[in-house]
């Protein structure tokens, strides 16, 4: 267990209830990320004396990552404050996979962020203080980081689906918080891991900022506090690229007549807004390298940018953001129907529904005059649509329905024996609809998500 110092005892009471007051509506649930650190000892603390006063549901949560021997002590500390306090908790296990170059800290705290997601609540309340804002800036500086980075640890943010994340301590300092432990008697745990100077941000929190104290006493209150200029000076940029984006992004793609019209730093604004709206991130270099390809290649050029398990295509003067797919001579050639409601096309390709009626869609006793099989494209394909038109090929239907290239190649085709019955966004062999009152089939492709 760690102590405290001995300054005089901080309030910290009516600062966390003032912020309730302003974000949490009566009703909600709260669940406190409980490590058993000073910070998570201290916010339950003040969240447990605040409970009486406020109508909130409280429940905390502590994720157990596995990575120290003293994991399990941890988790059983946390179960006797929350037992002592009258407060449920949750005890969720995590393993902590490694990407390619991510560090222990970030994977761990990856991992954590995913289990806080998974949760059942409203709110999910963290105990960072000012002295965590203050590394996170510097971290972030020495990476490079631009305003969104600089900003560091925002007071509160949107997890997605309607969970949001608050950290009510943001404005108070580590010794704040060793004052009110001491106040209150409270005990706590610590990670031994925090010694470390091999992590970069146990090197910045012992040798780092100490040193930049002894020349410049209260960097740490100026590093926060600059954290909060750089967020007003994101939020502004993001303001702009909203504006941009209305004329700019519209069915799923970023049009490039409005990036062209703008200064490389405002286009660079409006393409990351684009990617960060579908949950992609890319760095400033990545981005302007997208921007000079998009706009300066020949117009007959198939750009094509990378980024992670997605691909930034031009088509058609606009800009789309596509899932990266396995080439398609590792998928099957063909798919037999016989008779399913739905018919799982595999990896990338979605699904195919085939939805009963009458006298819609394709005339069931036409279609299974033959074998039924779903395929994909393999050049020369002819369809008849019209009644009015004579038989044409797929390629020269497909390029007039100006559907970009990347989604013909995975569109299921509906055969009948050898004839191709039907094919999304054309429609059906003329000769197989259904007439009035007839069973029918009408199929249905449901893409998978983030297919554009």
């Amino acid at each position: 267990m760690a102590s405290s110092s001995k300054r005089p005892p901080v309030e910290l009471l009516d600062s966390v209830a003032k912020q309730l007051r302003h974000r949490v509506v009566p009703g909600q649930r709260l669940l406190l990320g409980l490590s058993g650190g000073l910070d998570s000892a201290v916010l339950l603390d003040l969240l447990w004396r605040l409970a009486p006063h406020f109508p909130f549901s409280l429940s905390a949560l502590h994720v157990h990552h596995g990575l120290s021997s003293s994991a399990d002590a941890w988790r059983s500390f946390c179960e006797g404050l929350c037992l002592r306090s009258g407060i449920p908790l949750r005890v969720v296990t995590v393993h902590v996979p490694r990407r390619d170059g991510q560090g222990l800290e970030a994977a761990a705290r990856e991992a954590r962020y995913r289990a806080f997601g998974e949760q059942d609540t409203d709110w999910v309340l963290l105990g960072h203080h000012r002295d965590d804002q203050a590394e996170t800036v510097l971290l972030q500086l020495f990476r490079g980081a631009g305003a969104d980075g600089l900003a560091a640890m925002p007071a509160a943010r949107e997890l997605g689906l309607g969970l949001r994340l608050l950290r009510p301590l943001l404005e108070a300092t580590r010794g704040q918080l060793e004052d009110y432990a001491r106040q209150r008697g409270l005990d706590w745990v610590e990670d031994e891991s925090n010694l470390d100077t091999g992590l970069r941000r146990n090197f910045l929190r012992h040798r780092v900022l100490p040193l930049l104290e002894e020349g410049f006493p209260g960097c740490r209150k100026s590093l926060a506090r600059s954290a909060g200029y750089w967020a007003e000076a994101s939020g502004l940029l993001e303001e702009l690229a909203a504006l941009d984006a209305r004329d700019a992004v519209a069915d799923g793609c970023l049009k490039l007549a409005i990036p062209e019209r703008l200064s490389l730093p405002r286009a660079k604004n409006l393409l990351r807004y684009f990617l960060r709206g579908h949950g992609v991130r890319a760095r400033a270099a990545v981005l302007e390298e997208a921007l000079r390809q998009a706009l300066r290649a020949d117009a007959d050029a198939q750009v094509c940018i990378p980024l992670g398990n997605m691909e930034l295509r031009r088509y058609s003067g606009a800009l789309w953001l596509v899932p990266r797919r396995r080439e398609p001579d590792r998928l099957p050639a063909r798919w037999p129907w016989s008779g399913e409601v739905r018919l799982a096309l595999g990896p990338g390709l979605g699904v195919l529904e085939m939805r009963a009626g009458e006298g819609q869609g394709i005339s069931l006793a036409r279609l299974t005059e033959a074998s039924v099989t779903v395929r994909r494209r393999a050049g020369g394909e002819c369809i008849r649509p019209d009644a009015q038109r004579p038989r044409r090929t797929l390629k020269n239907l497909l390029r007039e329905s100006g559907m970009p290239p990347w989604r013909r190649q995975r569109l299921p085709l509906l055969y009948s024996g050898e004839t191709l019955v039907w094919v999304p966004g054309v429609g059906t062999e003329w000769d197989y609809r259904a007439l009035p009152g007839e069973p029918s089939v009408a199929p249905a492709w449901l893409e998978p998500a983030n297919s554009s």
